[in-house]
């Protein structure tokens, strides 16, 4: 794998939301759910974002958020892994009428808005950090599916999977030990990418009042709370969007530098 600017970029992007998931308590200034007198502060010395209307720490929200954003990123992408891959390794080894019927049911999910439908099925089973993950990983499923099934298409017409077969392997050996690993670096780019989906579609719906109930900090949430207070302090809606522009876009930079 050659080692390429974005590639570089990406991952130095990805690392600081993970450095700020992993060591909060140590790098946030203050505790991000403890209250103060100081309602809307601007940015000072003390408060590099300023305070929330409940003159909580922003800049210390921010960072506590990467917690809740990463951790619905990547469990989402993996529950989309879990049920994606699956199908479009066994649609695309067998065909005929299962590859057909799985196609059509790729089709149809793929056909709705992900964001429509993620935002019917929150507001149906209620905002929380399990259903937010859940929800968008079988929004994101059908995308996982096509991509992996069209690699098993091109993968299954090799040599070495006609002299598996001749061989008398069975498809599922086939498929665990030809097929699959063949698909591992396509998998692992669109795995990143669905990490970057998932941390934005997450992001908008807490900013339309379905992502995580509050205090907990999330960053759609967040942007959405200082929208209220752009004249006072915009960095209360910027400080949280930005880092959800960075986290994505480092996601995105490194799936989409996998050759």
């Amino acid at each position: 794998m050659l080692i390429r600017p974005r590639r570089i970029l990406g991952f130095a992007l990805v690392a600081c939301a993970l450095l700020c998931a992993l060591l909060a308590n140590i790098i946030a200034p203050y505790d991000p759910l403890r209250s103060s007198i100081d309602l809307l502060s601007p940015s000072t010395a003390s408060h590099l974002f300023g305070t929330d209307e409940l003159g909580r720490d922003a800049l210390s929200r921010v960072i506590f958020g990467a917690r809740t954003s990463l951790l619905i990123g990547f469990g989402a992408a993996l529950v989309a892994m879990v049920i994606g891959a699956p199908v479009g390794l066994v649609a695309g080894y067998a065909g005929g009428r299962l590859d057909v019927v799985a196609v059509m049911i790729i089709d149809l999910f793929v056909s709705l808005p992900g964001l429509v439908l993620a935002l019917v099925i929150t507001a149906m089973v209620g905002p929380s950090l399990l259903n937010l993950t859940l929800v968008l990983g079988l929004v994101m499923w059908p995308g996982v599916a096509r991509l992996i099934r069209g690699q098993v298409l091109a993968i299954r017409e090799n040599s070495f999977v006609e002299a598996a077969r001749a061989a008398g392997g069975t498809p599922a050996w086939i498929i665990g030990q030809h097929i699959w690993p063949n698909t591992m670096r396509v998998t692992a780019a669109q795995f990143s990418v669905s990490v970057s989906l998932a941390i934005f579609t997450s992001s908008s719906l807490s900013f339309l009042g379905l992502g995580i109930p509050p205090p907990v900090p999330d960053w759609g949430g967040m942007v959405r709370s200082g929208y209220d207070f752009l004249a006072v302090n915009p960095l209360l809606s910027l400080g949280p969007g930005a880092a959800v522009t960075i986290t994505v876009l480092g996601f995105y930079l490194i799936g989409s530098s996998v050759e």
